[in-house]
Order: structure tokens, then C-alpha cells, then sequence
């Protein structure tokens, strides 16, 4: 639970006042807050993540003061590699604080038993170049349980001839399943690809389509 940056000249000091943070609640009766908390009282804490199992694997889940900003498949070494992405584009200031990530984490468990279909986290959308929000603003509007292609969401992103653009945004999709790519397919009715592999894109689709109506 330490601070993942090595690099960052004030990593010294923040340790420090994270410690000292911690040394102030100690001499508080009592017992002392978490010390994710203590960062976020010393102003220390700018990406709170946590790691949670779901159906399509474990998925690790970040969240800013604006809100989530990550949501990431798992494999093998795959959360050191996330954790330094988000240390280097959008803060070193990163510590495991699974509290923080509840609300996300529920709506996910809902959206899983097919009782949820549509989240309604806030959503910080810093790791998207402008393109991509675009994209991924026409994925969005895709009703649940519903497929469009490549082209009509390029098309709705303002490039009408931009579809392998287009994939390239979904592919880089830092919030998938919230912000739904796997709902985009090939004109013909073909997967296309999916950053979590077609496995996870066929389980996503199977859970949409097994999910009751809503009433």
C-alpha cells in the first residue's frame, strides 16, 4: 500500500506527511484510520483502486476525486503494468483503497446478475484522447443488449470513414463494460476484436441476452 512512484521528487515528502498523517491519528484514542485514509487527509490521495472477481475474470477498479477512471482485465503481472500507467498519466499518488471503490464494485456485481443495465458512477475520462470520447460516447448510447458496428458508431463519432479508427479507440477503452465496446460488432455480424479478448466479449453479450426484461 505504498505509494508506487519511484521517480517523483517529492515521493520522499509524501511518505513523510503520509506518516506523520498516521503519528497524529496514533495520538488520537482510538483506533487510527486505514492509511489510504490518512492519505486522503494529508492530500495525498489522487487514485484510489482496488481488485474485485466477476465473471469475466479479476478486473481492477480506479477511482479519482472525479470519479472512475479505470477499469482494467487482469492477467498474469497485468496490475503492476496498470498501476504504473496510471501513476505516470495521472498521478503518483496511488494507494489501494478498496472502500472507495464500493459503489462502482455493486454496480458491477448487479450488472453481472443481470439486474443492472446501465452504471451510474461518475466517470473521469482523462486517460481518452478527444477521438476516443467521441467514440465512446456513441458505444454508450447503444442500448443494452443491442449490437451497432464499427461503421454507424464511427459514423456517430463524426468519421463516417473512420471504422478502423474507431476500432482502435474501442481497443483502447479504459473503462470497458461501463463504457460498453463489446456491444460493437462487424457489419457482416462478426466479434471484431475486444481489449479483454473474444472470450470475455462473448460472456458480456450471453449476459445481456440471458437478462430478464425490464419490468
Amino acid at each position: 500500500m505504498t505509494p508506487i512512484d519511484h521517480t517523483n521528487s517529492h515521493h520522499d515528502d509524501d511518505l513523510e506527511a503520509v506518516a506523520q498523517a498516521l503519528r497524529d491519528a496514533l495520538s488520537v484514542p482510538g483506533t487510527p484510520p486505514p492509511i489510504a485514509d490518512a492519505a486522503a487527509a494529508a492530500g495525498l490521495l489522487d487514485v484510489a483502486y482496488a481488485t474485485t472477481d466477476s465473471p469475466v475474470g479479476r478486473l481492477l477498479l480506479a477511482t479519482t476525486p472525479v470519479g472512475l477512471a479505470r477499469l482494467a482485465y487482469l492477467e498474469g503481472d497485468g496490475e503492476d503494468a496498470v498501476l504504473a500507467d496510471m501513476a505516470a498519466r495521472l498521478s503518483p499518488r496511488v494507494l489501494s483503497a478498496p472502500a472507495r471503490l464500493d459503489g462502482p464494485r455493486r454496480e458491477l456485481d448487479e450488472y453481472f446478475e443481470g439486474r443492472r443495465r446501465r452504471f451510474d458512477v461518475a466517470l473521469d475520462l482523462r486517460l481518452m484522447t478527444d477521438f476516443t470520447r467521441r467514440v465512446l460516447a456513441a458505444t454508450a448510447a447503444i442500448p443494452y443488449g443491442s449490437l451497432s458496428s464499427y461503421r454507424d458508431v464511427a459514423t456517430a463519432a463524426g468519421s463516417p470513414r473512420g471504422s478502423r479508427a474507431a476500432g482502435n479507440a474501442l481497443g483502447s477503452n479504459p473503462l470497458p463494460i461501463v463504457l460498453p465496446c463489446h456491444r460493437v460488432v462487424h457489419s457482416d455480424g462478426g466479434l471484431g476484436g475486444y481489449t479483454g479478448g473474444l472470450d470475455r466479449k462473448r460472456t458480456l453479450l450471453a449476459i445481456e441476452r440471458s437478462a430478464p426484461g425490464e419490468p
